[in-house]
């Protein structure tokens, strides 16, 4: 028998920093509130609930507290297999993502930030830059603190959200002001039914809603991109950027500079003065400038921002140097493509260190850079058999380690002067770490116990 529907009470699911943000905001917004998580929650989070008197379950899914909801706001970390939210969807319930609920309490402009790689380090430098140029900004999503509790406890004139194919797909009614996708590369397969075309699909949902006022900022050297644009129709001004091509472009290179041509601007910039080093990083720039010009932010204070910002923690992040040897932190390189940037950008014999939840991975990207740079494998992983039958033929050590701490000692023991010991995973965490902040911070704590 179907649950009678309460239309003011809203079920959050996942109790994680996104799923109490949404809850609070639901809470103000004067909504009965419930939130309910399989696993169990942090104190900090339990803290939060309490505080505002709103009621949770922990360690389980109870149908009755659920299937009453007139709406499902849904963590992005919980699959849509899960049984309850296909239970949810079978009783006719919307479910949404913090996105969603967020964005219609908010007439904010927003600047949204998706792709595989890079949109971490793209979102940071647009904030540095707009927080440089003295806008009242905030920084959301998927970094930082979640954008419905931003939305519930202040006022900003303007967001920079990092979005993530898991937050895009519970998104409806929400419009970005300024869209950018900086790049598709098969990643989170695993939720997307292994299926290409369907990750596809979820990036592009940050074109939804696009208006001719509106922007679109894209790669257009990235083929997934073209190809899929040419498919769809986008009302929002069109705003490609190259290192390929000079042709129809509003961000290219030429030479050793970086030209930004929109709104007949003459913005340029030597590409060796960027902070951000390696050609994925001349992209995300170039991202960024186009966004800084969109916002008209004077012309010496786009150029100062992308010569002195200061990088992401776990992207490339320098450790130390011991024994002549450096170590490279690039947790966050959760999937092939982040981990084929990183040993790019390596002009050094590489003790790589990878490994962790396989995500549907596909290695054969990886193999010349790594017959060309790799002298040692260090697996980080519970099962390592992928990585294996990739990579053992290959390079002439292969280790295994069950922690950040024995991979490090590996490293060190099997390293020399002039090497880099580079983590760069290429797999998600969850098999050994918290998330990839934790992996990162544990391989840091190794490599300074040296």
């Amino acid at each position: 028998m179907a649950t009678e529907r309460n239309m003011n009470r809203i079920v959050v699911l996942g109790g994680g920093e996104s799923g109490v943000g949404s809850a609070i905001l639901a809470l103000k917004k004067g909504f009965e509130v419930f939130l309910s998580d399989s696993g169990t929650l942090k104190p900090k989070y339990k803290q939060m609930l309490e505080k505002h008197g709103i009621p949770w379950e922990e360690g389980k899914h109870t149908p009755e507290l659920i299937l009453n909801a007139a709406e499902v706001v849904k963590s992005p970390g919980i699959p849509d297999k899960v049984h309850m939210v296909e239970e949810i969807r079978k009783n006719g319930i919307p479910v949404i993502s913090e996105i969603e609920l967020a964005g219609r309490y908010t007439t904010a402009k927003k600047i949204c930030i998706t792709g595989s790689n890079g949109k971490t380090t793209t979102t940071s430098l647009i904030y540095h830059m707009m927080k440089k140029a003295g806008l009242n900004v905030c920084l959301a999503g998927n970094i930082g603190r979640s954008f419905a509790l931003e939305v519930a406890e202040n006022n900003h004139d303007y967001y920079v959200i990092e979005l993530s194919s898991f937050q895009l797909d519970g998104m409806y009614t929400f419009k970005a002001d300024i869209a950018i996708l900086l790049n598709i590369t098969p990643d989170h397969l695993d939720r997307y039914d292994y299926k290409m075309q369907n990750y596809v699909e979820s990036k592009f949902r940050i074109t939804r809603n696009l208006e001719e006022d509106d922007c679109f900022i894209f790669c257009s050297d990235d083929e997934v991109t073209a190809e899929q644009l040419n498919q769809i129709v986008i009302r929002a001004q069109q705003l490609p950027f190259s290192i390929k091509t000079k042709e129809k472009q509003t961000a290219y290179l030429d030479g050793n500079q970086m030209f930004i041509t929109y709104n007949n601007s003459d913005f340029n910039m030597s590409i060796s003065d960027l902070s951000l080093k390696g050609k994925h990083n001349v992209y995300n720039s170039m991202a960024a400038g186009l966004a800084g010009h969109v916002l008209n932010i004077r012309k010496d204070i786009i150029r100062e921002s992308l010569a002195d910002f200061q990088g992401v923690e776990h992207r490339l992040e320098k450790v130390l140097t011991i024994r002549g040897a450096l170590y490279i932190n690039d947790s966050k390189a959760t999937n092939v493509n982040s981990a084929w940037y990183a040993l790019e950008s390596v002009d050094a014999p590489i003790v790589w260190i990878a490994g962790g939840t396989d995500k549907g991975n596909d290695y054969s990207s990886l193999l010349e850079l790594v017959k060309e740079k790799v002298k040692v494998l260090v697996c980080l992983g519970v099962d390592n058999d992928k990585l294996y039958e990739a990579f053992g033929n290959i390079v002439t050590v292969f280790l295994e380690a069950t922690s950040a701490q024995e991979a490090v000692q590996l490293a060190y023991k099997f390293s020399q002067p002039g090497d880099t010991v580079l983590l760069s995973p290429a797999c998600a965490s969850f098999d050994l770490f918290e998330n990839y902040e934790d992996r990162g911070r544990q391989f840091k704590q190794a490599v300074r116990e040296l």
